[in-house]
């Protein structure tokens, strides 16, 4: 808990509560559920509250009855509340790590990366409380002044998912606060106590209370009853395609605004003329990168049949180096993935792809050495020889799985590239700029990178994808993140004639 503007982490098993209004509550089930470090399933973490749609109720009329309040705060005063969590954040930044890696699974390289994302992002959009800027236009009338205006959409859900616990649950709360907004938020059940810290951050800068109200539990009944609140005015939400859809169909029923951002199958582009060596090391940073558990994760490597020999070596001679194993350890250069379901379902895409005739080059197993029999840890897998049809090239995998597909050339490799239902992310490596230039003009994806990882972004850039991908077509953080939040109000004053 944050004692004053110190992060004290308990050394027994801590309950944590809903916060709705002022108040750290339990739910009004009396049910409660662990949460578990998937690197030893037998450590709990911390106890978190089994919310009903009741206590969503409860959070939301809070939140309504401080928007007034906070909608009519000067926008620039509500960044500094941003801006100061970020630098708390920062100066407790090995905490925070801590947490990552034992509640997520991620190394420590990989944490420090989402503390670093999560401070860096929450400054820019503290920035942005100063920018809700409006037009001042011309009118036909002389006697005429007219401009447009930002104002806050009102009360917002939130919803986040647990692979970037920290880092998205941030940039979501961060720009509802700078717009004026007031949160109902979610954090994921299987990862929520790194978000509840970012909540507790913002309290110790005396955050109003109901600004910012956090109910978790199980998406059936919380997210469900947050999408269903004619009182939430607009849901923003990262995760699973089935989870999305759902949510959208709720929402659309009642017309309220809704944001998502969801699956990925993002290819990654190799030409002959390429560093065949820093893109087989970017391939296992993108991929194998937090065990392939990002949306913008290279699942898919498209090399031309030239260099696919040589390059599916260097991979593999790469791969073979890494350490699997306990997160805690510094040495460790993967780890676990996130929990015994999502091991089994990327075991059974690898059975997927032997039966479908892809060739396993490494991997495709459950690692169940002495480290790792508690945890959920699969061997970084490689299939080469995989074809646009297969399954493991299709459907997000979700898990430190890369598919090799061979190419007979540029064009091959593009279209191979954009035949997925999936639109994030994209990477092409080459020296040669026209292809390269004809790779960005022809992808499909919303982002996309020339000699780069594919999980590469930075927070004063915008994020999000097509096609699949995306719900609403409004992008997260940069410059365009207030869209969602704000809606336009036109204004015409004409002084009354003497």
């Amino acid at each position: 808990m944050w004692e004053g503007n110190q992060l004290v982490v308990s050394q027994q098993t801590e309950t944590f509560y809903n916060l709705i209004g002022k108040d750290w509550r339990p739910s009004l089930s009396g049910e409660t559920f662990p949460v578990t470090n998937p690197a030893d399933q037998r450590i709990v973490l911390g106890i978190c509250q089994q919310s009903t749609a009741k206590d969503v109720d409860d959070a939301v009329r809070e939140a309504k009855k401080s928007l007034p309040t906070w909608k009519g705060m000067a926008a620039p005063k509500r960044g500094e509340y941003v801006r100061k969590t970020a630098q708390l954040i920062e100066d407790h930044s090995a905490e925070f790590l801590e947490l990552l890696v034992k509640e997520v699974g991620k190394s420590r390289a990989d944490a420090q990366a989402e503390v670093t994302r999560t401070i860096r992002v929450m400054r820019f959009l503290a920035g942005e409380a100063e920018r809700l800027t409006g037009e001042n236009i011309p009118s036909w009338d002389a006697g005429i002044t007219g401009y447009t205006k930002r104002e806050p959409v009102g009360v917002v859900g939130v919803i986040t998912p647990w692979n970037v616990p920290l880092a998205i649950s941030a940039w979501k709360i961060a720009t509802a606060l700078v717009c004026g907004c007031t949160v109902v938020f979610k954090p994921s059940s299987q990862t929520p106590l790194v978000s509840l810290k970012l909540i507790e951050a913002y309290l110790a800068n005396d955050l109003p209370p109901g600004v910012l109200n956090v109910v978790t539990g199980p998406g059936s009944k919380v997210g469900d009853a947050i999408a269903n609140h004619p009182d939430v005015k607009a849901i923003s939400f990262t995760g699973s395609n089935a989870i999305g859809t759902h949510i959208n169909q709720l929402v659309a029923k009642r017309g309220a605004r809704f944001q998502a951002e969801m699956g990925g199958k993002n290819p990654f582009v190799v030409l002959e003329d390429a560093d065949l060596d820093l893109a087989a090391e970017h391939v296992i940073a993108g991929g194998l990168g937090e065990s392939g558990q990002r949306c913008t994760a290279t699942s898919r490597v498209i090399v031309l049949q030239e260099i696919a020999d040589k390059f599916v070596q260097k991979l593999t001679d790469k791969i073979n180096r890494l350490k699997i194993g306990d997160p805690i350890d510094e040495q460790t250069d993967m780890g676990p993935v996130i929990d015994q379901s999502a091991m089994e379902s990327i075991l059974n895409y690898i059975e997927t792809g032997k039966q479908e005739q892809a060739v396993l080059v490494t991997g495709g197993y459950r690692l169940t050495g002495e480290e790792h029999i508690n945890g959920w840890f699969i061997a970084p897998t490689v299939f080469r020889r995989v074809t646009p049809e297969m399954t493991i090239a299709q459907e997000e995998i979700f898990g430190p799985v890369i598919s090799v597909m061979e190419a007979t050339d540029f064009e091959q490799a593009l279209e191979w590239a954009n035949d997925v239902k999936y639109g994030l992310s994209s990477s092409i490596y080459t020296n040669d700029m026209h292809r390269a230039m004809a790779f960005i003009n022809n992808i499909e994806a919303g982002l996309t990178h020339v000699n780069m990882p594919s999980t590469y972004s930075e927070p004063h850039y915008p994020f999000g994808g097509v096609k699949a991908t995306g719900i609403g077509g409004m992008r997260e953080v940069g410059s365009t993140a207030i869209d969602f939040y704000t809606e336009w109000k036109t204004v015409y004053i004409k002084p009354h004639a003497k």
